[in-house]
């Protein structure tokens, strides 16, 4: 056999043992049914420098860590797929982590129908409302205030209604159309657009009404395009409401 025959022969099997080396290395972790628990360790984020901080070990369900993920994704299902494979996420400046895994699509998809979703149909209910935040307008709008029931309801003295009352009342009267479901608040949203009758409504409210810390606060309204109101969903429809007692900071 002539050293050309013996070189043609050898590069076949070159080839084969390449394909092979290629195939058992993937740069993805292998498609895995979901688990039922997630041991985790998360620590407080701080941006631009190394933390001291300690850290936390804890075991999650994975409802648990799929509700975390929500409030910060939204129910899609490609971005939470792709986080549970990173093996992090930051929530409420703490980062948290785990040992990324590669999801089955059916699977994740299955959990998450376990989670709430938006509901246009749903009617806005003034009582339900426990939060208004104002907006700038822009298609990345900037939260200029987050007003909470408890601080809208306080009352200036000998004044026989509160600044909140009022609020709700010019909302309620407009009907504010549906906007979304959010995660992190667990709540429906609704969109009250401001305009030059609405916004003169409000800012005479605030005159009048609001008790003298608020009513500096609320100096942001000529500033606003808009006001979302966030209205809890009742207990009977708010699904694993208590799924982070005590298992988030």
């Amino acid at each position: 056999m002539t050293q050309a025959n013996f070189l043609l022969l050898r590069e076949p099997l070159a080839l084969l043992v390449l394909v092979s080396t290629f195939e058992s290395f993937s740069a993805y972790a292998r498609v895995v049914t979901l688990p039922e628990t997630i041991p985790v360790r998360y620590t407080e984020e701080e941006a631009g420098y190394v933390t001291v901080r300690p850290v936390v070990r804890q075991t999650f369900r994975l409802d648990e860590l799929l509700d975390m993920i929500l409030s910060v994704t939204g129910k899609d299902a490609a971005r939470i797929r792709q986080i549970l494979h990173s093996g992090t996420v930051v929530y409420h400046f703490y980062r948290y982590l785990w040992a990324g895994f590669n999801a089955d699509e059916a699977e994740l998809s299955t959990a998450l129908t376990r989670f709430p979703d938006a509901d246009p149909a749903r009617p806005f209910e003034a009582d339900k409302c426990t939060l208004a935040v104002f907006e700038s307008a822009g298609a990345h709008p900037k939260h200029l205030l987050e007003l909470d029931r408890t601080t809208g309801l306080k009352r200036r003295i000998f004044r026989g209604h509160s600044f909140w009352e009022r609020l709700i009342e010019i909302a309620d009267n407009e009907k504010p159309p549906y906007q979304n479901y959010s995660y992190a608040h667990r709540a429906d949203l609704y969109r009250l657009d401001l305009n030059g009758q609405n916004i003169l409504l409000i800012a005479q409210a605030a005159e009048s009404l609001a008790p003298g810390n608020l009513r500096s606060a609320l100096r942001v309204l000529p500033d606003a395009s808009r006001i979302l109101l966030v209205c809890p969903r009742s207990p009977g429809t708010r699904q694993l409401e208590s799924l982070r007692q005590g298992k988030t900071p």
